[in-house]
């Protein structure tokens, strides 16, 4: 064994030890650095160590890299919390990207030896399957990040699970013959090609709403298995083995959060939650009025309380008030009141969003409870503060099968003595519907923005 490949085997260590340390919040921060130290002793082992590599490329290489590193640093420091999806989204179609790239390159060296159907069918397959899974990953994830930064709308055209489903087979059937040398021009390359790209795009634009955090995962093991694909056909064992860690991965954090929502992935790609599904209802009309509380009148209601569970959104984030939700945390248990925080799987607009927001802030591990284990204590809270959440919270998902949201899994928030939803308006949620906890005779609404309104309510508690 050369040293080449001992750095590639403690490289792929710490990526196993990394996503290990990833698994628990305290150690997250620490597991993500082990694993970048894996990386970059692979990358620089590569560049000086691997024999194919000629002196005279590295100024093309380091240029390369010194260009990805500052675009890269500057993008992860300038990203606010709100911009964290979209921007996870973009980093793993560049990661797709990449890996298609790799399929393309290496087509064309077949072709500098002869007619790429005297190549190892083995290779050339591994060429269109990484040419296919990365050009998919790429579109689609640009699709998502076009959704989340709301510049593309949810569209499903007629037939639109029969035509995708049309369309991969026959991507797959071109690749096929193509592998197998029924298919003779080299041109079927950029056929696969296009056809793929537009396979990622309709693959993504029919889904929305709260399925959104699905996607992304899933997507994110894509280009897992595209990296893999690389991985074999430069029998490089670390890019095989990151790739595969990081499909894998992928694919079972989006097997739970589908069991989570208690759907399976074929419903969350067939059904689309707030995707413009046609078999999904509006959901029924609802009735009644809502009640305004006072910000006064809602610090005294949290003060004289044993237990305060607060439940993190997307508007959170978008306000930019974690560090001031931190504070109202810490002046309520310095009155003695026990609080906490319920996390629903898929709150935010990527998996584990409300974590990395409120650690963001230094709020305590502990405090932060899984929709599993916090549901349970709502029938003794007194007081459950939401603030920007709204179809996590939402009770039609038990109550109403025409809503297109039936049947996920919420936060029963409803079980509480009280309910104070703070949002900026009435408007809906991503899932463009009427929230039933809103008309609630034990909710009160508290509107205005996230940040201002915690502000005044820590203002109001040190008063009291």
């Amino acid at each position: 064994m050369n040293f080449l490949q001992i750095i590639y085997l403690i490289a792929s260590l710490t990526f196993v030890i990394g996503i290990k340390m990833l698994g628990k919040p305290e150690s997250a921060r620490r597991g993500n650095l082990i694993a970048a130290f894996g990386m970059t002793i692979a990358i620089f082992g590569t560049i000086f160590l691997y024999e194919g590599i000629k002196t005279s490329n590295y100024i093309w290489i380091f240029g390369g890299l010194i260009v990805g590193t500052v675009i890269g640093t500057l993008m992860a420091k300038k990203v606010k919390m709100t911009g964290m999806p979209q921007m996870v989204s973009f980093f793993n179609g560049m990661g797709g990207a990449c890996a298609g790239i790799i399929s393309l390159v290496e087509f064309d060296h077949i072709l500098h030896t002869g007619p790429f159907t005297d190549a190892d069918p083995v290779k050339l397959g591994i060429i269109f399957l990484g040419l296919v899974i990365g050009s998919i990953s790429f579109a689609g994830s640009m699709i998502a990040f076009g959704k989340l930064v709301e510049k593309i709308k949810d569209k499903v055209l007629p037939l639109q699970q029969v035509v995708n489903i049309g369309l991969l087979l026959l991507i797959l059937g071109i690749a096929a013959a193509a592998t197998l040398g029924y298919i003779t021009t080299p041109n079927v390359l950029f056929l696969i090609l296009a056809l793929s790209l537009l396979y990622g795009v309709l693959f993504v634009m029919p889904i929305g709403g709260a399925d959104m955090p699905v996607v992304i995962s899933l997507l994110n093991s894509f280009t897992g298995v595209a990296a893999a694909m690389g991985g074999f056909l430069y029998d490089n064992k670390v890019m095989l083995f990151g790739g595969i860690l990081v499909g894998s991965a992928g694919t079972l954090l989006t097997v739970v959060m589908c069991k989570a929502m208690n759907r399976s992935l074929t419903n969350v790609l067939i059904g689309n939650f707030g995707g413009g599904s046609k078999d999904a209802g509006e959901g029924k009309a609802i009735t009644g009025s809502i009640k305004e509380i006072s910000k006064s009148d809602a610090a005294v209601l949290m003060k004289y309380s044993k237990k305060v569970v607060i439940v993190p959104g997307y508007g959170l984030a978008v306000a930019q008030a974690q560090h001031i939700c931190h504070e109202l945390e810490q002046v309520l248990e310095d009155e003695g009141v026990e609080v906490k925080y319920a996390i629903h799987p898929v709150a935010g607009r990527m998996p584990g969003h409300m974590n990395v927001l409120l650690a963001e802030s230094n709020v305590s591990y502990d405090k932060l409870i899984e929709m599993d284990d916090i549901n349970p204590e709502f029938k003794t809270t007194d007081v459950v503060l939401i603030v920007g959440a709204n179809d996590v919270v939402n009770p039609a998902a038990k109550n109403d099968p025409s809503s297109p949201i039936y049947g996920m899994p919420i936060l029963d928030v409803e079980d509480a003595a009280h309910t104070i939803v703070m949002k900026r308006s009435m408007k809906a949620g991503y899932a463009g519907i009427e929230n039933e906890l809103f008309f609630s005779p034990k909710n009160s609404m508290l509107f205005g923005d996230a940040k201002k309104t915690l502000t005044e309510l820590v203002s109001e508690l040190k008063s009291l």
